[in-house]
């Protein structure tokens, strides 16, 4: 996958756990990165952890990642487009308050879906996006290849990187992320106030009920602010939640069994049915996608993938030499490339699908 051209140079603000795993894991493929945190200490403390190569802000950085609160990301975001020249991209886990909010071309919002129970720098580790998704969220005034350059450093980091619509993004982390977050927190309060009646109940927790929890050991300061900016969503997929528990407490309370197992099953096949990345040259088409060169081609394109459930493994973008036209390389996974050329066609495009297995 592209990445930038050019030196290799990096600022990253905000050096906690996601910062300091990037920060980490581009000093390991050789740039040079700076970093900055409200707190000295943590500045400090990823100086020495070899998270950054030194504190404060690049001037000449080729990219910029924001790692800071969610509430901060827009007032920091439009810190580092003043102060520096190259792009910024953001870490945020709510994107559509804040793409609002900054209206830079420069800037392309994102979201790596990886985290750890190690809290802060201290828990910073290079490979903490290797197999994990990044979500890139382009809109109409994306620069086409400041998008490319972001996918491409996310690539570089072992990530799968998906495309959406900063709306549809907080609707479906809400779903993926922020809901379970609040479940787990629930399921954790209940078990500790039972722990209190029956001491020996923590000790017997199963794999299961720690598997489901485990994200309930998170920062917790993170998620009054999450809570904050996808307000609507979260209460929106709770409800939903409050209604499907409803239905099976009716069937555990009416003996239901038959809704029961009917319902287990299709949970099953489901959770089995989670996607995989695509990791064989045999599993992947390209798609050349001859566009006109202006803005929210990007986005338009990579939405549509998103929307059909496909997964771009890499993307390019060759310009023509007249200036008004490029071509769009895409990596699909075969078993989706003809419904992805389909629904070019029905948008006026004019794909051409190669299967490289």
């Amino acid at each position: 996958m592209a990445v930038l051209p050019g030196a290799h140079r990096a600022s990253i603000i905000g050096t906690g756990l996601i910062g300091g795993s990037i920060g980490m894991a581009l000093r390991a493929s050789g740039w040079h990165v700076t970093g900055t945190d409200v707190d000295p200490e943590v500045e400090k403390r990823a100086l020495e952890l070899g998270a950054i190569d030194a504190i404060g802000i690049d001037p000449e950085s080729t990219i910029t990642f924001v790692a800071a609160p969610v509430r901060a990301i827009p007032a920091e975001v439009r810190r580092a487009l003043a102060e520096t020249t190259g792009i910024v991209t953001d870490v945020g886990s709510v994107k559509a308050s804040v793409v609002a909010q900054v209206g830079d071309p420069r800037f392309v919002g994102g979201h790596p879906m990886a985290g750890s129970e190690q809290l802060g720098v201290e828990g910073a580790t290079p490979d903490l996006f290797e197999g994990a998704v990044w979500v890139l969220t382009p809109v109409a005034d994306t620069d086409s290849d400041h998008y490319t350059a972001v996918a491409g450093v996310a690539g570089m980091l072992g990530a799968e990187v998906v495309a959406l619509a900063p709306e549809r993004h907080d609707a479906l982390v809400a779903v993926v992320s922020h809901v379970p977050h609040l479940t787990a927190a629930a399921l954790m309060g209940i078990a500790d106030e039972r722990a209190e009646e029956h001491a020996a109940l923590l000790r017997l927790a199963a794999g299961g009920f720690r598997d489901m929890t485990r994200i309930a050991a998170g920062t917790p300061t993170i998620w009054p602010d999450i809570c904050a900016e996808n307000q609507a969503a979260i209460v929106e997929v709770i409800d939903r939640l409050v209604d499907e528990l409803g239905r099976l407490r009716a069937m555990v309370a009416d003996g239901e069994r038959d809704q029961l197992l009917s319902t287990l099953e299709r949970a099953q096949g489901a959770r089995r049915n989670l996607p995989s990345r695509v990791v064989r040259p045999a599993e992947v088409a390209e798609v050349r996608i001859p566009v006109p060169d202006r803005d929210g081609v990007i986005a338009e394109v990579a939405t549509l993938a998103s929307d059909l459930s496909i997964n771009i493994a890499d993307i390019e973008v060759a310009h023509s030499s007249e200036g008004d036209r490029g071509v769009l390389i895409l990596l699909v996974d075969t078993a989706r490339a003809e419904a992805f050329r389909i629904g070019l066609v029905e948008r006026g495009y004019r794909p051409a699908v190669h299967h490289l297995g």
